[in-house]
């Protein structure tokens, strides 16, 4: 779903004009990026919790040439479900 469906189903659910949902949409967004960067953690009560987790430097190989590369520390978000999350995904039926 894209950034643009999923407003316009906001504005629809909840009869409200898309420049708002445009408002709130950021705002949830906006909302979990500052916590994350104020605490490394953001939780969504049944859906989940986004975690910043350290990944150490390594060593890679270019696939086309099987070269040897260095890669660098980074950080990356890590998203973990909610139990309440992983119930209704576990009730879905793959598309065919």
């Amino acid at each position: 779903m894209s950034k643009a469906e999923t407003i316009a189903a906001i504005a629809e659910q909840h009869d409200i004009p898309k420049k708002k949902a445009q408002e709130i949409y950021e705002g949830i967004f906006d909302g979990l990026t500052a916590e994350l960067k104020k605490t490394g953690r953001a939780s969504v009560a049944g859906f989940g919790t986004f975690n910043v987790s350290q990944r150490a430097a390594r060593t890679g190989r270019n696939p086309a040439t099987g070269e040897a590369l260095k890669i660098k520390a980074s950080k990356s978000v890590r998203f973990k479900q909610s139990t309440a999350l992983k119930e209704v995904v576990q009730k879905f039926k793959a598309p065919k």
